[in-house]
């Protein structure tokens, strides 16, 4: 992506959004193969499923990214998303939020298991007692909960989704072209804006 002038005008801000709230870790036997859960969520069959999981692995190999969908745990991420809030609070939500993703769709990390969170945390520049304190407790607990209800304000259904200047949003995982060219329409105020569609993981799985 060629360099924008006003690059270091561009501020980045996570927000919080669950693709499942009521999921819950349970240990490595209760897992079902993510491309039979694709076939059971969309009523495909397990090889289109697997198909899915291709072009998504794909995608993240064009990035040098190792998706590991056999790995995956699906866990409950309320906790993890109050950590990458009070990440953000410490100049390191990126970072947060960077390492809690390769941890959970390259490692197999559960985003439940607290022991694995602040172990994370950790590691991406956070102090342990400020991060077991966060976790005890509810801290971060309403914004959460605030990003929640501004995604549904936004009626968004799926991550990864972008929302640039409070004007735009592209919904799925883009090319960086497309991004670039988005904030450039942004910042340039034009009045209207094409909104892209690519991969989105949702409640229901990533299509």
């Amino acid at each position: 992506m060629s360099a924008l002038p006003w690059r270091s005008q561009i501020q980045v801000l996570w927000r919080a959004f669950e693709l499942d709230p009521n999921a819950s870790y349970k240990s490595d036997t209760d897992l079902v193969p993510y491309a039979d859960r694709l076939a059971r969520k969309y009523g495909t069959s397990v090889s289109e499923g697997q198909a899915m999981i291709d072009r998504m692995t794909g995608v993240a190999a064009m990035d040098g990214i190792d998706f590991r969908f056999d790995l995956i745990r699906p866990s409950n991420t309320f906790d993890a998303h109050r950590l990458v809030h009070f990440a953000h609070d410490h100049g390191r939500q990126d970072i947060m939020k960077e390492r809690f993703l390769r941890a959970y769709m390259c490692e197999g990390e559960s985003m439940e298991d607290r022991e694995a969170l602040t172990r994370l945390a950790v590691e991406a520049g956070l102090a342990e007692r400020e991060v077991t304190d966060v976790l005890a407790g509810d801290a971060y607990a309403e914004a959460v909960r605030a990003d929640e209800a501004l995604a549904s304000q936004y009626n968004i259904r799926g991550v990864p989704f972008f929302v640039i200047g409070e004007r735009y949003g592209i919904s799925g995982a883009q090319p960086a072209e497309t991004l670039r060219e988005a904030l450039v329409t942004a910042w340039h105020g034009v009045a209207e804006a094409s909104v892209a569609e690519g991969i989105v993981c949702g409640p229901d799985g990533c299509r």
